[in-house]
This record gives structure tokens, sequence and C-alpha cells, in this order.
């Protein structure tokens, strides 16, 4: 039975993978006490026991827990945004292509996606690996989410008997345009230009939607909507990541349609013209701790959705 350590278990991504685990019966999960949580001894001595090392840390902590790992064993999943661009890890999202599925199989160090930067790399790297979107492309990304994906001091704020009335409407923040996604969605689509980034959170719990508008013109030549369509069609087929040819029937595109499941749902809306390229899913799911448990799956050879809600 593979042992299991969660390093940062009190957080929300943290919190969700241990409640997860605890269902199943084909691991160990190993734990500290309260007293003991943040003792680096403790700490490093659990990192070594463990097969999978699940790191739920700031990036400061995950970047201190990695130099802990003296065993070569351990599996390494890193949801901070510490590791996501550095070589040597193998970035988590393997419905980006047979290689990549194989790497995370093989992989001992692994750094879970960001929540909103695993729509934008679902929607745009498909069409720069088919040549359906030019590299240097300059591109907009709008995305709205659910306020867990804050954390504890978000959530409680969210979550307030008397609720600050600027938290009941939706609230763009990053406005410097240095989200800390940015990385990573120019580096995993291979875009040149890092997108015009604008993330929103919202007054529900769960739930994402990532949009990236297109003119047609911006397509390489003789490519249209309908291409895009028959490329994610043929990329996403199941079970995490799926196609939907109409995902609303009344026209509208709920961000929290999906905030109890761990799949993604991909589309394409607009016209001929104006084209939406449109993802969906749960920012604590496909966007956080669903996403770093599929990884684990990959890891123990079992099928990807394993405990995971589709």
């Amino acid at each position: 039975m593979k042992k299991v350590f969660i390093d940062g278990s009190a957080g929300t991504t943290g919190l969700r993978i241990r409640e997860r685990l605890s269902e199943r019966e084909d691991l160990t999960i190993l734990t500290l006490s309260e007293e003991l949580r943040k003792d680096p001894a403790a700490r490093k001595e659990m990192l070594n026991q463990a097969d999978i090392a699940f790191l739920c840390l700031p990036d400061a902590a995950a970047r201190e827990a990695v130099a802990m790992i003296e065993n070569p064993e351990t599996v390494v999943l890193d949801t901070s945004t510490a590791h996501r661009t550095l070589e040597g890890w193998c970035y988590g999202f393997p419905e980006l292509s047979k290689e990549r599925e194989e790497q995370v199989k093989s992989a001992k160090r692994i750094a879970v996606p960001g929540c909103h930067a695993s729509g934008f790399i679902a929607l745009v790297a498909p069409l720069i690996e088919a040549g359906a979107l030019p590299k240097d492309a300059l591109l907009t990304c709008h995305s709205i989410t659910g306020y867990s994906g804050g954390g504890k001091k978000m959530i409680a704020q969210y979550e307030d008997d008397e609720l600050d009335p600027l938290l009941s409407a939706p609230r763009q923040y990053a406005l410097g345009q240095a989200h800390k996604h940015l990385p990573e969605m120019q580096a995993l689509t291979g875009i040149e230009n890092a997108p015009i980034f604008c993330p929103i959170v919202s007054n529900f719990y769960s739930g994402m939607a990532v949009t990236v508008p297109l003119f047609a013109s911006q397509l390489s030549e003789g490519f249209t909507a309908e291409d895009l369509k028959e490329i994610y069609r043929k990329k996403y087929q199941g079970p995490l990541v799926v196609w939907s040819d109409t995902p609303d029937a009344d026209g509208f595109y709920s961000a929290e349609a999906f905030g109890e499941s761990d799949h993604m749902e991909i589309t394409v809306q607009g016209n001929a013209e104006r084209i939406l390229l449109m993802a969906r899913y749960n920012n604590l799911g496909k966007g956080a701790s669903g996403a770093a448990l599929e990884c684990m799956n990959l890891v123990l050879g079992a099928p990807a959705e394993k405990g995971l809600v589709l």
C-alpha cells in the first residue's frame, strides 16, 4: 500500500486532497500532530517516508520542502506556482498529448497546473500545435472564478455574516498584468507573447469559466471556426476533458455549472468572424485538487479518473 503525505494539509487545497484520499483503500495517509505540523524535522521525516508527497504550500515553503527530500523514490506533486516552468519538472496536464501523459506516469517531480492557466492552456495549446493559431498571436483571456480559489482568508471574507457590499459583485484583480499564472500560460502553449489576462472573482464558492476571444482574421490562413471545433473534438474525448457542442440550452454560460465536478468542458461559440474559445470547470477540481489526484492516479498506474467526480 502506497504512503501519501500532504505537506500543507490545513489549506484549502490540502484539506480537499486529504478529504478525497481518506476514502481510498489503496493508500495510507501519513499525518503529523497539530504540534508538529510546522516542525521542519518532522516534516522532513514524513516527506522522505512518503511514496507520494503533495505540497500544498506557498511558493517559498514548497521550494524548502523539495530541498528536504532525499529519498529518490518519493514522487512530489506541487500545487504551488514554484516549479511550473522549471526544468526537470513535469507539468501535470496529461490531456495535452500522449507524450505528456507518459511523462506524468514516470515523473518524480510534477507541477500541478494553476486554475486559470488550466483553461487557457487547454484552449490555446492544441491550436498552436495544429498550426491553426500563429505563435505570435496577440491574445486576451477572460476568466471568472469562485471565491474558494482565494484560500481561507478570502473564503472567510465572502462567508462573513456581514458581507462587505463590494464583495457582492464580481471583482477583477491582478490589474497590473503580472498574474502569477502568466508564465505557465505562455510557456505551455508556446505563444510568443503573454496574453492580456483579466481574472475576476465572484460571489459563489467554486467553479470557473475561461474565455479566449478571437477574430477569424487572427487564425492561420485556411483555418475557420469549424476547424477549431474539429481540433478540440478529436483532442478531448474524456474522461476528464471533454468537448461539447452546446454547453447551455438557455443561451447563458454559467461559471458555477461544474462546481462539484472534476472534469473540464471545452466549447467554441460565437460566429464565423468573432469566435469564443471557452473552458468551464471547477477551480477546486480540474483547477486544483482534482488535477493533483489525476496525476497521482497516473503515477500509481490507476485510471486517471479514479476517486474523482465526473
